[in-house]
């Protein structure tokens, strides 16, 4: 099943009526896949920008991540995979609980996020995953071992796990945060 908008509707400002809860942590390639954020900031210290509007996922879009994956420098939205998904249990998203349980709070309030109406993590674990999820980043090239412990699912690793090719030292990863930063200028972003 996927999102169902009433006819005419537009997504960007009735997410609310969809069916299926969205993950916020989806992999870029999901048929319904939807950008609503940047990654930015230098290594150590990722933050998400949240857009004032959903971006489809174009070849456009890929294209501005230049040599860096796509999770690297966007967060995507797209239809919780529910049992498909190795986060799941057959009721919650292990991923979000792991993530209140184990990361710090990045901000106080909850940030201006266009699809927490449907977001799994929001409707799971409330402001306490909201206040998390700009730390999140879905690719990451060298992750800490607490990352890895937060997207591990035990013995499968998680989406978040160290990917296979990529950025080997932190200066090509800061060299390519640069570069990121400025192929991202044209999405409508909240500053």
């Amino acid at each position: 099943m996927t999102n169902v908008l009433p006819s005419g509707a537009d997504p960007d400002t009735s997410l609310s009526t969809a069916v299926m809860p969205l993950c916020p942590s989806a992999p870029p390639g999901a048929a319904d896949a939807t950008l609503f954020g940047v990654v930015t900031g230098p290594v150590g210290y990722r933050r998400m920008r949240y857009l004032t509007k959903l971006q489809p996922v174009t070849s456009e879009t890929l294209a501005l991540a230049g040599p860096v994956r796509l999770g690297q420098v966007f967060r995507v939205a797209a239809t919780c995979a529910g049992r498909q998904c190795t986060h799941f249990d057959g009721t919650n998203c292990r991923l979000a609980q792991r993530i209140v349980e184990f990361l710090p709070p990045v901000i106080d309030g909850i940030p201006p996020c266009r699809i927490r109406p449907t977001c799994r993590w929001w409707r799971q674990e409330g402001k306490a995953a909201c206040q998390r999820c700009p730390e999140v980043t879905t690719e990451i090239a060298n992750p800490t071992e607490l990352q890895r412990r937060v997207a591990s699912t035990g013995s499968t690793p998680g989406y978040l796990s160290p990917l296979p090719a990529g950025p080997t030292s932190a200066v090509e990863v800061e060299q390519m945060d640069t570069k990121d930063q400025r192929a991202v200028v044209s999405l409508p972003a909240v500053r």
